[in-house]
């Protein structure tokens, strides 16, 4: 159960969830987001550079951790990416029922983030507009 809803109130079976990059993507920012992770990250830095001395400071030696880091960042970013597009799908979602629950609240801003550039700016200077003649 979840944040007072029963499990599966709006269906576990989600998409981004289900497929095999969803779940790499989600376990693996969990596990970036550890402080062991940032430990080991760190423990291998400072190995690297302790065996310095000991490889003379080779070009392979530096090639090593060069080629390490730049791949791990160029996954991490795909990996971060995707979290990222499924915790903002999440939170448009919580807005969307928010705003179809408040009373009195237009309705048209629910998935107002699939509107077009023109759209948006259309939208934009409306609420503008409305909460000036609030404040008035």
């Amino acid at each position: 159960m979840r944040a007072g809803l029963p499990a599966g109130a709006y269906g576990e079976s989600r998409a981004s969830a289900s497929t095999w990059f969803g779940r790499l993507a989600g376990k693996t920012a969990q596990l970036a987001g550890k402080p062991a992770t940032f430990l080991l990250a760190t423990a291998i830095v400072v190995i690297w550079g302790i065996t310095g001395p000991i490889f003379k400071y080779s070009d392979t030696w530096q090639l090593v951790i060069n080629t390490g880091t730049t791949i791990v960042t160029f996954l991490m970013v795909f990996l971060i990416q995707a979290t990222q597009n499924r915790d903002t799908a999440a939170l448009q979602l919580k807005l969307d029922e928010l705003i179809l629950a408040t009373k009195g609240a237009p309705n048209e801003a629910a998935c107002i983030e699939e509107a077009s550039e023109a759209e948006l700016e259309h939208v934009k200077e409306d609420v503008r507009r409305r909460a000036e003649k609030v404040a008035a």
